[in-house]
């Protein structure tokens, strides 16, 4: 069995190993401080929420390791007022650390499981202001556009057009691009009046977005 002492020691390593890691917002590490990883990671990896590193979850889909969500959600710039926009729930933990640093998150995946699974768990940490959804991503989330920032935990070939048009004038998106089979690169991408800018951050590795619905029905 795992003690609280030890439990203390793995999340003070975990916080060290994010600064290391570039991670130096104050309110991230706050937010990344005040949620466990522990429940999003179930069954046989439970034991390596701590760890810095990626694990498999449900739907063959992964949890990214946590200075990558560090390093994504500091990407973004958020303020408190923000409206966020999540393509890619997954287990739902960059969803309720985005949920500690801007006033409403919606987040979709095209697993019904996944969005249900992370629904429960926002419901039990009473995150409120994230609303999940299944449905298809690459689309967004047209009802409820424009956003102040949008994140996608997937890589796109290019960045989503749906997605773009979604974004507010001087709002934020992160989103890994490249194949599917490659390194990708994360990109910044911000909203001007005349157009979009991009700032290449960081080489990364996501699963690809795909379009559709996943088959799972449960």
């Amino acid at each position: 069995m795992t003690g609280p002492d030890q439990i203390a020691e793995r999340k003070m390593q975990f916080l060290f190993a994010l600064r290391s890691k570039g991670v130096t917002d104050a309110r991230v590490l706050g937010a990344m401080e005040k949620i466990d990883r522990g429940p999003f990671i179930r069954g046989y990896f439970a034991d390596r929420a701590y760890e810095d590193m990626p694990l498999p979850i449900a739907c063959g889909q992964t949890i990214s390791q946590p200075s990558v969500v560090a390093l994504m959600t500091q990407a973004l710039k958020l303020s408190p007022r923000d409206k966020v926009l999540e393509v890619g729930t997954g287990s739902g933990y960059q969803a309720a650390i985005l949920s500690q640093l801007a006033r409403r998150v919606y987040t979709v995946d095209r697993h019904k499981r996944l969005v249900r699974e992370a629904s429960e768990i926002f419901r039990a940490l009473d995150l409120t202001n994230i609303t999940a959804l299944t449905a298809d991503g690459s689309f967004g989330l047209p009802d409820q556009a424009p956003f102040d920032r949008i994140i996608v935990t997937a890589a796109a070939e290019d960045p989503p057009g749906p997605l773009l048009a979604q974004l507010k004038i001087g709002g934020i998106m992160v989103v890994p691009v490249g194949q599917s089979d490659a390194v990708q690169s994360l990109i910044r991408v911000t909203r001007s009046a005349d157009g979009f800018d991009y700032d290449e951050l960081r080489p990364v590795r996501f699963v690809p977005l795909v379009e559709g619905l996943g088959r799972d029905t449960a």
